[in-house]
């Protein structure tokens, strides 16, 4: 008789995950320079050889607790008129509805002091915002417009998320929407679709 049950993680997938889960904290409340395998051992309560047995490195471990997808729209169903809002409003609903968030809390922290950390924050640029940027406009200038799009969206994250600036984090999302929809509008398709 077979029953439909998930499978119980074993010891050492709950290990591992407990790893995963103490460096996204530490990472994200620290950065990468200041999180040290120690204490993600500590906050894990578990050796800190185990963290190099399941992860290698330190690197290693930053690049699977930094996983982060922007979940920017699909082009093919986004209208060309709104794109912009149509990114703001996913960029708002990944930050502060969806796990993968920390993600970008801890390369944000990181990239600024840390060379791997910005190079993962280049990876999101060239892999997840030139493509979508890329499918309108000018694909001469796919690079500069994803440019003023990443910063624009990396300025508000900053702000809202990590500086926790009062004013912007006062922002309502339709606030947001209303004054950053048409910037990136601007941005994406370009100066000639103005």
């Amino acid at each position: 008789m077979s029953t439909n049950q998930p499978k119980k993680p074993s010891k050492s997938d709950r290990t591992k995950t407990s790893i995963l889960e103490a460096a996204r904290e530490l990472f994200a409340e620290h950065g990468f320079d200041g999180a040290s395998i120690r204490d993600i051992a500590a906050r894990a309560s578990i050796d800190p050889a185990m963290v190099i047995r399941y992860f290698n490195s330190k690197d290693e471990l930053f690049a699977r607790a930094a996983l982060f997808d922007l979940q920017l729209p699909a082009t093919l169903v986004t209208d060309h008129a709104s794109i912009g809002d149509a990114i703001i409003k996913r960029f708002l609903r990944t930050w502060e509805g969806s796990p993968s968030a920390t993600g970008m809390v801890i390369l944000l922290r990181s990239a600024a002091s840390n060379e791997f950390a910005a190079e993962k924050v280049r990876d999101v640029f060239a892999n997840q915002v030139r493509p979508v940027v890329a499918a309108f406009g000018n694909p001469a200038d796919a690079g500069r417009r994803a440019g003023l799009v990443a910063s624009q969206l990396l300025g508000l994250a900053t702000c809202r998320y990590l500086l926790r600036l009062p004013p912007v984090v006062a922002l309502s999302h339709e606030e947001i929407i209303e004054n950053v929809g048409p910037v990136l509008q601007r941005y994406v398709m370009g100066a000639d679709a103005t």
